[in-house]
């Protein structure tokens, strides 16, 4: 975000706070207020909030009245990404393109969150179009509010695109904030950004006015500090609509998943280590992991072959087809007041405006619009082998072959610089794409740090299979213990632990 930004979001802070100053507020208020309070001094840090709402003091005004029960996550100030819309705030998935699309609709999935009594606090900062315009993009930037920054060092990426969304919790502004995923998209900012993230099974919550990407791997999904808050905000956002399809069995597979945590829920289970997607500077942390599981009663199997034919696994493909179609069908429904209305003006608008190709170019949209959409030859035969290599000839297989209940691995690397230059230098993934490609669920918990980074353990299960994985992440989680909170430090390079080893050494 601008300084210019900035210094907008703080007046309206401001406002809200001093429309909440009176004394006696209930709790609801008191907790909205005392958000916005971190926003305005934690947020200019690391620019994960991208606009506050103006309602919100006023929400939790409502819920106090009302005197919802002081249980669950009724008063609980929530964040939300930039791709989903809120009535009365723009949806403009970081791209001046969209800076006039206010729908004055909400999201299925937000007004589940405002039914649950939560305090629809603002928007969240995310990769411009949710990292899908280019190879070579920065993640966490856009051209409406610039860089998100990692709270454990801010030079170091926060990851994409639920950047502000993973940003926030992590900084501690809020404990609840929803992200969207395509490909890693809520797990890999959980992950360096050292909180939960819960990417559900593809079709237990809807995606009805959020900006798409792919019909088949596009969902939203929790980021909070515990996996218990995780469980909390997904039994309140599941379910079936009926104005997206691929929720049609979410009513019968949703569960009360908060309810179903059980802290021995690792006694007993079979986990396979995805030796296969390990590495990438995560090893110690790993092990120290496993030894947890083991001594919680989890049987151990290692997995050091993925396997599996992958003829006619074209991943890449799929995406681009799916976003023309879905990108297109979006655009014509925002307000007379957005401009570009298909995916071809979207990218003459970006050619036209100095800043939105500023850092990196659009090569991934241009694909995209020079496809004939779900009608691309190749796109259905390309679809059902990725479906098939992912899911039952991947996880599935996996599980079948060597009886597993689920599998684990670390999530990603830890973070990497950001970088205006070269764009993303990602240094590794661990096995989440199997699940993003075949819409498995797929929930990372932090399991340590390197060098001051965090890193996250994937648990990843079944179609359906959300309450079992986060059993398991949970019972990690009340096995594992505390981890160091972020410093908010320029670089892990000027560290106390770091630094003295860079220094130029005293000559003798």
């Amino acid at each position: 975000m601008t300084n210019g930004g900035n210094s907008r979001l703080c007046a309206a802070i401001g406002l809200l706070l001093a429309s909440s100053s009176a004394d006696g507020k209930g709790p609801a208020e008191e907790a909205a207020a005392q958000a916005l309070q971190r926003v305005e001094t934690i947020d200019p840090l690391i620019n994960a909030i991208l606009a506050v709402d103006p309602t919100a003091i006023g929400q939790a005004r409502t819920i106090d009245r009302k005197q919802w029960p002081k249980t669950g996550l009724a008063g609980r100030p929530v964040l939300i990404k930039d791709n989903v819309e809120v009535k009365g705030l723009a949806t403009t998935a970081g791209s001046l393109a969209l800076k006039d699309n206010v729908t004055g609709r909400d999201a299925p999935l937000v007004a589940r969150l405002r039914s649950a009594g939560m305090v629809i606090l603002g928007k969240t900062n995310l990769s411009e179009w949710a990292n899908i315009p280019a190879n070579d993009s920065v993640s966490g930037w856009r051209a409406v509010g610039g860089q998100t920054r990692n709270p454990y060092a801010l030079n170091r990426n926060p990851c994409g695109s639920s950047s502000g969304s993973g940003a926030a919790v992590g900084a501690g502004i809020v404990d609840y904030a929803i992200g969207t995923e395509t490909n890693g998209s809520v797990t890999c900012p959980a992950s360096v950004i050292g909180i939960v993230g819960m990417k559900p099974s593809v079709g237990l919550v809807s995606r009805t006015h959020i900006v798409p990407i792919s019909a088949t791997q596009d969902t939203a999904g929790p980021m909070t500090r515990t996996v218990r808050q995780a469980a909390e905000l997904l039994s309140a956002i599941a379910g079936t609509d009926l104005a997206d399809p691929a929720t049609a069995e979410a009513d019968a597979r949703k569960a009360d998943y908060a309810a179903a945590l059980d802290a021995g829920s690792l006694n007993g289970r079979r986990l396979g280590v995805m030796r296969f997607a390990s590495g990438f500077g995560t090893d110690q942390a790993l092990e120290r992991a496993i030894a947890v599981l083991k001594a919680k009663g989890a049987e151990i199997v290692e997995i050091k072959e993925l396997g599996g034919d992958d003829k006619g696994f074209k991943p890449l493909a799929v995406l681009l087809a799916e976003l023309k179609d879905g990108l297109n069908a979006y655009l014509a429904t925002t307000p007379a007041a957005v401009k570009t209305r298909t995916l071809s003006e979207v990218i003459a608008f970006n050619k036209s405006d100095p800043r939105e190709l500023a850092l990196f170019d659009q090569g991934l949209f241009e694909q995209a619009d020079a496809t004939k959409g779900l009608d691309e030859p190749g796109y259905r035969e390309a679809l059902k082998a990725g479906l098939a290599y992912a899911g039952p000839n991947g996880i599935d297989r996996l599980l079948k072959d060597n009886k597993l209940d689920a599998l684990i691995g670390p999530t990603v690397s830890p973070s990497w610089p950001i970088d205006a230059v070269n764009g993303d230098q990602y240094p590794g993934g661990g096995g989440g794409y199997l699940a993003a490609i075949a819409g498995y669920p797929h929930l990372t918990v932090p399991m340590g740090q390197v060098k001051g980074l965090p890193v996250g353990l994937s648990f990843i299960g079944p179609k359906w299979s959300d309450a079992m994985v986060l059993s398991l992440g949970y019972g990690y989680e009340q096995a594992r213990g505390p981890l160091p909170p972020p410093r908010f430090l320029p670089s892990i390079e000027s560290s106390e632990e770091v630094a003295p080893l860079l220094a130029r050494p005293v000559r003798r």
